[in-house]
């Protein structure tokens, strides 16, 4: 019985849980899409490697995350603020956080309003921070990092034509 109770206690404490802000209408990126992202994730020093392609489909924003032979990991659909699944994969409540802060690093200066000024911060030109706990450090528009404790992304722009 202490068990189920324990089980049941962190089921409703993690429903309570901060989640990554995203705004009501998608706002104006540093870069046109369809956006092409290299993400490579390291948490206690084990790394993955990821491709994130994000699309505009009128007025949601649709995030494909891939492994490196193109398997997808997390299909979402960011609409009215809201997230949904998209295709048959399994929710992935991660990826939608991952997702929602990357929304944020990728939004224009100019673009910011469209967040609760409560919810985030700029902290000179190269770092924002965005609440709960992401710190965002720029080394570009398209290259920069994505952190929280003990977990970090890098995030690079893919730029398929430089190959040609």
């Amino acid at each position: 019985m202490p068990r189920i109770l324990l089980f049941v206690v962190s089921l409703l404490l993690s429903a309570c849980a901060a989640h990554t802000p995203v705004p009501q209408t998608p706002p104006a990126l540093v870069a046109p899409l369809p956006l092409s992202l290299q993400i490579q994730r390291e948490q206690a020093q084990v790394r993955q490697d990821w491709l994130l392609v994000i699309q505009g489909e009128g007025s949601a924003l649709r995030w494909s995350l891939m492994d490196p032979l193109g398997i997808p990991q997390a299909r979402q659909l960011l609409d009215a603020g809201q997230w949904r699944n998209d295709g048959l994969l399994p929710p992935h409540a991660e990826a939608r956080e991952l997702f929602a802060a990357l929304l944020f690093a990728l939004t224009r200066d100019d673009a910011l309003q469209a967040y609760p000024s409560s919810s985030w911060q700029q902290a000179g030109d190269d770092r924002r921070r965005l609440a709960p706990d992401w710190i965002i450090d720029y080394h570009g528009p398209l290259d920069f990092t994505l952190g929280k404790t003990g977990l970090n992304y890098r995030i690079r722009a893919l730029n398929l034509e430089e190959n040609d």
